[in-house]
């Protein structure tokens, strides 16, 4: 069967709690998924390191990098460029690592795009009124700016539909296995193992010869 990692992207709204599963579902099972770091144009915040969260470069260096093709996807977001290292993706999926990126709607499509194998997972709270309180709870902005991801969530709301599967963030125990159980199915789907096809297919054919 497939040896080969999948490429998965997970995109949902601020407020989600999408880091947090990313966190615990990597904690689960280290030795399953690898979570790419993106490289981003924007200062680094309060806890954050190079190489950690983030490979903090500048506008020129990340300019260089899409000029010579050195990342799958790329996006620019109030005023900072985002963007995904093609290097580190390509080789913890020959490992057979399956590699989580987690970015925003319009990158995710992109990867879509270039790789149509891509799982793509959106993460919600269970309704909007749950997502406002999130954002409230977490103490950190202020009114408008929370005001300003909600605006951002409508427009986000709309491109849900392209993804492959909605994951609903209600109970994060839950969740975790959930988004586990999708991810390691898709290693099943037909397509993905059509070298494993062909060759269970040559074989009976020659078994059929020897009757």
């Amino acid at each position: 069967m497939n040896t080969k990692g999948i490429l998965i992207v997970v995109s949902g709204f601020s407020g989600s709690g999408k880091g947090t599963l990313m966190k615990e579902l990597l904690s689960r099972y280290p030795d399953t998924y690898a979570l790419s770091i993106s490289a981003t144009t924007r200062s680094p915040r309060a806890g954050e390191e190079h190489g950690r969260e983030y490979f903090f470069i500048s506008k020129d260096e990340f300019e260089k990098m899409i000029a010579k093709d050195q990342l799958i996807e790329y996006a620019r977001y109030v005023e900072n460029y985002y963007g995904t290292p093609r290097e580190y993706v390509e080789k913890k999926l020959s490992e057979g690592k399956d590699v989580i990126l987690e970015i925003e709607i319009q990158g995710a499509l992109k990867v879509k795009k270039a790789f149509p194998d891509t799982l793509l997972l959106f993460v919600t709270p269970p309704n909007a009124a749950e997502l406002r309180d999130r954002l409230v709870g977490r103490g950190t902005e202020t009114m408008d700016v929370i005001k300003s991801r909600l605006d951002r969530a409508c427009e986000e709301a709309e491109g849900m539909d392209s993804y492959d599967y909605l994951i609903v963030n209600d109970e994060l125990e839950a969740c975790v296995q959930k988004m586990h159980e999708i991810i390691q199915g898709e290693h099943q789907r037909s397509f993905r193992n059509k070298d494993f096809m062909k060759e269970i297919k040559e074989d009976l054919e020659r078994l059929k010869g020897e009757e």
